[in-house]
């Protein structure tokens, strides 16, 4: 895993540039285990790192990271540890993304972790949501791309009611 006081972040490229700002934001994901997506530092972060499916380099050096701070409490993680390295993934695969060959060891061990911290954070209730980003998680670690694109469109009850109505009647 690429250290967060490593010159290479400067390196790196994300949506806006130089991934400077990057190690700051992914280090205080470690003190906000169940911050929302749309709260600071995952904003940026998605902004940044997942922008309009988009990644870059940063992305994959990102992605460790986040799992590691995932690791640290997968039973009281939110969606989002869950959602962001399903979403990289999906759109490296869609992209067709090259990870750089000094990040992809990491990159791809942290993807590897993802099914085992899922099994964890069952230990408590899910609502939809959270279900849609844990299915994408382990889909996406075991190679299932579509699948896991398609858990992620499917974040509520109703969402899924629909897909299985279609599914009835097509």
């Amino acid at each position: 895993m690429l250290d967060l006081h490593s010159a290479r972040w400067t390196e790196l490229q994300h949506a806006y540039g130089s991934a400077a700002d990057t190690p700051a934001l992914l280090a205080a994901l470690r003190d906000l285990p169940e911050s929302a997506g749309d709260s600071e530092p995952w904003f940026t972060l998605w902004s940044s790192l997942a922008h309009q499916g988009d990644v870059y380099p940063a992305s994959f050096a990102a992605v460790p990271h986040v799992v590691a701070a995932l690791a640290s409490n997968p039973a009281g993680a939110g969606a989002d540890f869950f959602h962001f390295p399903a979403w990289i993934e999906i759109c490296r695969v869609r992209q067709g993304a090259e990870i750089p060959e000094d990040l992809t060891p990491a990159y791809m061990a942290a993807m590897a972790r993802l099914p085992v911290l899922v099994g964890i954070a069952a230990q408590r209730d899910w609502d939809a949501g959270f279900t849609a980003c844990a299915l994408a998680a382990i889909a996406a670690a075991k190679g299932q791309h579509d699948i896991a694109e398609a858990a992620l469109e499917m974040e509520s009850s109703e969402q899924a009611a629909d897909v299985l109505d279609w599914l009835a009647n097509r």
